[in-house]
């Protein structure tokens, strides 16, 4: 019978550990999410949609070599990227420019770039970059374009 009991007690200690982990990576990430929020705000404050679209235009290698710019330049994780690429197809951007922009965001690194130079040499760095731009068109369109073959 005492056997039982240790189980159900260290049943119920992996569980209380298990919330304490849970609220634990939730607290570490919600200084990411009040982030993008309070960026979107600012972003939707300053930025017209008339300008967006403006910048968008509908055309599939134009919007995407765009969308790869404006990712490759941007820095942050691949979760902010999904948030705000959700939010630049509602102010009606193309999936193209939406595409290309989070691959861009998570392959190519403008930023980076210095340290990357640093560590693993420039000629490694320009080369990983520039490859990691071309092929975040090539990816985009691919991709919608796949997905349009989809009924």
């Amino acid at each position: 019978m005492n056997i039982g009991k240790n189980k159900k007690k260290e049943k119920r200690r992996n569980i209380f550990i298990s919330i304490y982990e849970a609220f634990k990576n939730f607290g570490s990430a919600f200084p990411i999410f009040l982030g993008i929020i309070l960026l979107l705000g600012l972003l939707r404050t300053y930025v017209s949609p008339q300008l967006i679209s403006s910048i968008f235009r509908g055309e599939i290698f134009v919007d995407t070599l765009l969308g790869s710019v404006f990712g490759s330049v941007s820095a942050g994780n691949a979760v902010t990227s999904y948030i705000i690429g959700g939010e630049l197809l509602k102010e009606g951007i193309s999936l193209f420019a939406v595409t290309a922009f989070i691959v861009a965001w998570v392959t190519v690194g403008v930023v980076q770039f210095p340290a990357e130079a640093a560590i693993l040499g420039k000629r490694f760095a320009f080369s990983r970059n520039l490859l990691s731009f071309i092929l975040s068109i090539a990816v985009a369109i691919g991709t919608v374009m796949m997905l349009r073959m989809i009924p």
